[in-house]
């Protein structure tokens, strides 16, 4: 069983989530379902039909947050020493065409949010860095082509 990487918050904020439709969503769809059933003919009440999507979601959803909190790993960010980039650092980078700067925090695939900065250990450009250390470059292939950085920065998060 394969480990998933992930700081103590991104954890906390998966495990509110899976109570909040334990005991929120889920008795509420359960009522929705029950209402709609009332209703009579189930093959064209729309009703009932957006329940069953909604409560086949929820399931979906629970299955997958109890398996990944059962796989967490949770990573002490104290035991990081920042000199080479890693889970749970933070990057200032510079694209070495346009000298535009950005900064990333290498976070696990359940915590990554690109709008806020947080990339996925899987993602391409932190495959590319991991490893690298400030002054290195690294070569990033994206869709739009290849694109070089240099690694201005590394901070432990």
């Amino acid at each position: 069983m394969q480990k998933i990487p992930i700081k103590r918050d991104g954890l906390e904020r998966l495990q509110e989530e899976l109570k909040q439709l334990k005991s929120v969503e889920r008795p509420d769809v359960i009522r929705a379902i029950a209402e709609a059933r009332e209703h009579g003919d189930l093959s064209e009440n729309a009703e009932y039909h957006a329940a069953r999507d909604r409560q086949s979601f929820i399931e979906g959803r629970v299955g997958e947050l109890e398996d990944v909190i059962s796989r967490a790993e949770v990573i002490d960010s104290s035991m990081i020493d920042g000199s080479t980039v890693t889970f749970g650092t933070t990057i200032i980078l510079a694209d070495e065409d346009t000298d535009e700067e950005n900064t990333y925090t290498i976070v696990g695939p359940y915590e990554a949010d690109i709008s806020k900065g947080l990339i996925s250990t899987s993602s391409p450009i932190a495959k590319a860095l991991i490893g690298k250390k400030v002054g290195d470059s690294a070569e990033v292939n994206t869709p739009r082509g290849s694109k070089s950085y240099e690694i201005l920065n590394i901070e432990v998060s």
